[in-house]
């Protein structure tokens, strides 16, 4: 058993963009996730020339000023995320405009379980030594209650079946601290609301350290969508973010 205290956040996919020979249009930008945004917003309004030289920087912060907000949901990004409780990810999955992919518990035995501690928890002596008996514990019940099911399933001659009836009864007992991974992708319009309601200074801690690395992520991916947010600091010494942008 590990016990876990900052999640890990990859970003493993991003928009790609081919631009069609057709239309005769340039942008200065190379990440394709801001070409398309780009493209969808002038074929809106069929502008494909630009007399006055705009970046593609400022014509994604025009749309974001004014809340033409439909042409960002073109560019996407998934994030692998580890070492999130499965508290965190019942929030997480309340933002549904992403999608999700989750371990299952009903196929992927918990015998071998880490969790995930707060860290006001682990600061302190005394309520560490309490968390840490209670997941423990938490622990034993879960494989004393799967050995036994197991048995009791025994005559059920599908394997995968007996196996996933008996890890779903068993997995009742594991808390909310369990350690899970997550698969999350979505639209530049849905991860800004997912930041801006996350990433928060009134959300909770551990899901706003996941929507802090997905959005250092999404800045590095695309400085034109998301250099608005700003990164700071809490007088706890924690980070929280905010942007001027009325529009979501």
């Amino acid at each position: 058993m590990e016990l876990i205290h900052e999640p890990k956040v990859l970003l493993i996919g991003w928009t790609d963009f081919q631009k069609p020979e057709c239309v005769d249009w340039r942008t200065d930008t190379e990440v394709a996730g801001e070409q398309i945004i780009e493209y969808a917003g002038r074929m809106c309004y069929q502008s494909w020339s630009n007399p006055a030289g705009r970046t593609n920087a400022a014509y994604i912060g025009n749309m974001l000023d004014h809340g033409h907000l439909s042409v960002i949901e073109h560019a996407t990004a998934a994030f692998s995320i580890w070492g999130v409780s499965r508290s965190c990810t019942h929030e997480l999955v309340r933002h549904r405009h992403l999608s999700f992919s989750q371990v299952s518990q009903r196929y992927v035995p918990e015998t071998d379980a880490n969790f995930v501690e707060p860290a006001v928890i682990a600061e302190d002596p005394e309520l560490h030594a309490l968390f840490l008996e209670s997941v423990q514990a938490s622990q034993r019940a879960y494989d004393q209650l799967l050995e036994r099911l197991t048995e009791k399933y025994a005559s059920v001659e599908d394997r995968t079946l007996r196996r996933k009836l008996a890890r779903q009864a068993a997995r009742s007992v594991m808390p909310n601290a369990t350690e899970t991974r997550i698969v999350v992708s979505g639209n530049f319009r849905a991860w800004r609301h997912f930041i801006r309601m996350r990433g928060s200074e009134h959300a909770d801690v551990e899901i706003r350290s996941v929507a802090l690395q997905v959005l250092r992520h999404l800045q590095r991916l695309s400085s034109a969508v998301f250099s608005d947010y700003e990164i700071y600091q809490l007088p706890d010494g924690g980070e929280a973010a905010r942007t001027s942008h009325l529009y979501e």
